[in-house]
């Protein structure tokens, strides 16, 4: 399959690197993450720009275009900066869940503001000691009038303290014990406003990397919602929450390649100037491997990564094509910012030279939406299929 691109993605590409050679700044990215913030100037720019919804149709003030177009954004933003790209990105976390499922009042309210970059959304998935087990959640949503009153507690949410939305994950009725397994059946997304009465963000916590979007716990507490708030039909979010776990999977393949990618260039500037016993050390046969390893290492996932964003666009995906890209993408990302590392040697360790915190940015592509294992499953289940 040829993915060589075409006048309008080189466009898209062209388009994303001018803006963020002009925008990134180096010294305030460095201190921004220091303070676990993300410039909301530049969102903005950003959102006005078209790259946040880019992949969003013009009805919602999208740029009408599809996930491939995204996964170029954001291999290009991370290639940059790592950091700053994956907040970028992630501005809209769990919008998608509105996008693909919600009711046109709903989309028409939110999804504009979170295009243009004036708002910033978050999902609220996991809950402690649960792991990725949608099965076990406990987050309640009772109805009550023409409210839902939801009562639980979430953890790892993505930029949690911040985000002005949070798309949450909620029992919405009582689920049938079926023995081996709780159903699925009863579970819905709930959209519920930030700040509102009963929401209450907790243990802001200080990540390893990508410190301008840190995870913390929210509460809720008897928080009520209007009915009109349920994205898709009651007794779905099991189902549309898995279908987003794969869009995003791709997309944060596409950061972890964006990543590498980054790591790469800075390694390679670095070798083709630095001398060492009269020569340059890209002269060296044993760095000449290690750049051979490391660009095909990052050519593998990016195939994988834009095969996986044709099939999407195409609707052709699959959760196991998904879960290839990921980890794929993933492990490329810290094994090259690893190996970037070692090649500039004690200046890779220095903030300054950039390629510690591509490493550290890394990990967390690795981990979040699942840590290798899960995708492993995800892979497993398709190749194996159901036994007899």
């Amino acid at each position: 399959m040829d993915f060589t691109l075409n006048k309008s993605q080189k466009e898209v590409q062209k388009s994303a690197w001018e803006f963020a050679k002009g925008e990134f700044d180096k010294e305030v990215i460095i201190e921004l993450s220091k303070e676990q913030k993300i410039p909301d100037n530049i969102v903005k720019k950003s959102g006005e720009l078209g790259f946040i919804g880019i992949h969003y149709p013009e009805a919602v003030d999208g740029g009408g275009m599809g996930l491939f177009e995204h996964v170029l954004v954001c291999e290009t933003f991370c290639k940059k900066d790592s950091t700053l790209g994956a907040a970028l990105m992630f501005s809209g976390y769990a919008s998608e869940c509105i996008l693909r499922n919600a009711e046109k009042s709903l989309k028409e309210k939110y999804l504009p503001q979170i295009v243009d970059g004036k708002l910033t959304s978050t999902g609220a998935f996991l809950e402690p000691k649960q792991g990725y087990d949608l099965k076990k959640i406990s987050t309640t949503a009772e109805s009550d009038g023409d409210d839902w009153i939801i009562n639980g507690k979430k953890t790892l949410v993505p930029s949690g303290n911040t985000a002005g939305i949070y798309v949450i994950l909620c029992q919405t009725e009582a689920r049938a014990d079926t023995g081996a397994h709780l159903s699925t059946d009863g579970m819905s997304l709930i959209l519920a406003k930030a700040g509102s009465n009963g929401i209450s963000v907790d243990n802001i916590r200080q990540n390893l990397g990508n410190r301008m979007m840190p995870f913390t716990d929210i509460t809720f507490t008897n928080v009520r919602v209007p009915k009109s708030n349920l994205i898709g039909k009651q007794g779905s979010g099991y189902a549309m929450t898995q279908n987003f776990f794969t869009e995003n999977r791709i997309q944060i393949a596409a950061l972890a390649l964006g990543t590498a990618q980054g790591a790469f260039e800075r390694a390679l500037n670095y070798v083709k100037q630095r001398e060492q016993f009269g020569k340059k050390l890209a002269q060296f046969q044993i760095t000449r491997h290690k750049l051979a390893d490391m660009a095909s290492k990052i050519e593998a996932a990016r195939y994988l990564t834009y095969h996986a964003a044709w099939c999407f666009d195409n609707k052709k995906t699959e959760p196991h094509q998904a879960a290839m890209a990921k980890i794929t993408a993933a492990r490329a990302a810290v094994e090259v910012s690893h190996e970037a590392i070692q090649l500039l040697g004690g200046y890779g360790y220095m903030t300054e030279y950039e390629v510690e915190h591509f490493f550290r940015d890394a990990k967390q592509a690795e981990i979040f939406q699942g840590p290798p294992a899960i995708q492993k499953d995800i892979i497993a289940d398709s190749i194996i299929g159901k036994l007899k």
